[in-house]
């Protein structure tokens, strides 16, 4: 659609789907923690939560806010190819992955290194993929986290499908809490309007499937606003298609847990597919090749900063003595110690043998195969000596 456009006259209007009350959410909006740091409750999420468990929660989005802006800075001194930023999601990412049990499966993007955290994955291996010496080095069974997929949208059709195995598996509603499982399947708004993703929609009402459909919606499809995806909120769409959806605020690392996690039980049970629609900002750029300045208002940048994610749980901690000096000191020095060993990692991955790639595409290598691994070979050798 062109900048020039005329909207159908039809349907909603966009001034109130997307006006000043949608701004912030709507009055749908779930949330535990408000951006100043006071705890509100809700009448069907609502969750209570220990100092240590609190605690837990904020080292988690400092470490993964450290890890981003490490990332960041490596891509722009050449050390990594590109790096997708999570600023400003990090209560999304890390309530949902903290709300996971062990034996559940997550389907990410590219841009999930908070749930990657929480799954115990080395972020290591994350940096190993944009610095482009392997093409995501972990097995998905060992961190029941599969590979970043690169293609929008694609993993919710792979979601979906692991979630039906599991219905034949045996693994869904049970009423063995240590087997029971569900799949958490990670996309962004922009991807909510490819194929795929609709088309995982329909089998997973179909088939009655435990997934849930967790969507970081960051307000941009790279450039485009989310008022140019979708004439009504996003979290609406579920119904069409027979299962519910709900609204989180996704700058709240509080109600994220309380609303994925019951989302995942209700899966685990046996009752279906769920579609959590965490409302955030991507605060950085789409990916590190992009300018956010060209297409968004330093206005509405300025307006999410003061919903900043760790900030509000911060204000929490202090202002109820949950968090003191040595708990704050400790967690900057870990902090500064993660970023020494990203930088020195990251520098010291050795680059991968060219001919590699040709080992791992098929059990066995076919004659076609054979034949361009042998020419690369050639081509390789023809530099040896060269000056």
């Amino acid at each position: 659609m062109s900048d020039g456009a005329v909207q159908p006259e039809f349907g909603p209007d966009l001034a109130e789907v997307f006006g000043p009350a949608h701004a912030d959410g709507g009055p749908e909006l779930i949330q535990l923690l408000t951006p100043e740091g006071e705890r509100v409750h809700h009448p069907e999420f609502d969750l209570d939560f220990s100092a240590e468990e609190l605690q837990g929660l904020y080292r988690d989005m400092v470490l993964v806010r450290r890890l981003d802006v490490e990332a960041t800075a490596l891509q722009r001194h050449g050390e990594l190819g590109i790096w997708a930023q999570l600023l400003g999601q990090e209560a999304a990412q890390i309530g949902a992955g903290r709300a996971l049990r062990s034996q559940d499966f997550v389907f990410p993007t590219y841009r999930e290194h908070g749930v990657a955290w929480c799954r115990g994955l080395d972020p290591l291996k994350l940096l190993g993929l944009f610095r482009g010496v392997d093409h995501g080095d972990w097995n998905p069974s060992d961190y029941n986290f599969n590979l970043y997929t690169i293609v929008i949208g694609a993993q919710t059709l792979h979601a979906t499908g692991y979630a039906m195995g599991m219905q034949r598996d045996g693994v869904v509603g049970t009423g063995d809490p240590d087997r029971d499982a569900a799949v958490l399947a990670h996309f962004g708004d922009g991807a909510s309007s490819q194929g795929d993703v609709n088309e995982a929609f329909i089998f997973a009402a179909s088939y009655n499937a435990p997934v849930v459909f967790f969507c970081q919606n960051n307000q941009w499809a790279i450039s485009e606003p989310i008022e140019r995806q979708s004439r009504i909120p996003l979290y609406q769409r579920a119904l069409g298609f027979g299962f519910p959806g709900l609204r989180v605020d996704g700058n709240d690392v509080l109600a994220t847990y309380a609303v994925t996690r019951a989302a995942l039980q209700r899966a685990r049970d046996g009752q279906g597919p769920t579609f959590v629609e965490a409302y955030t900002y991507r605060m950085g750029a789409h990916t590190t090749t992009d300018d956010p300045t060209r297409y968004r208002l330093t206005a509405d940048v300025e307006h999410w900063k003061l919903k900043d994610p760790i900030a509000r749980l911060e204000v929490y901690l202090k202002r109820n003595g949950l968090g003191d000096d040595d708990f704050f000191a400790d967690l900057t020095a870990e902090a500064d110690e993660l970023g020494h060993t990203l930088r020195e990692g990251c520098k010291a991955m050795p680059d991968p043998e060219p001919l590699e790639i040709f080992d791992r595409v098929y059990a066995e290598t076919p004659p076609e195969l054979a034949a361009q691994r042998d020419g690369f070979a050639d081509y390789l050798a023809s530099f040896e000596g060269a000056h």
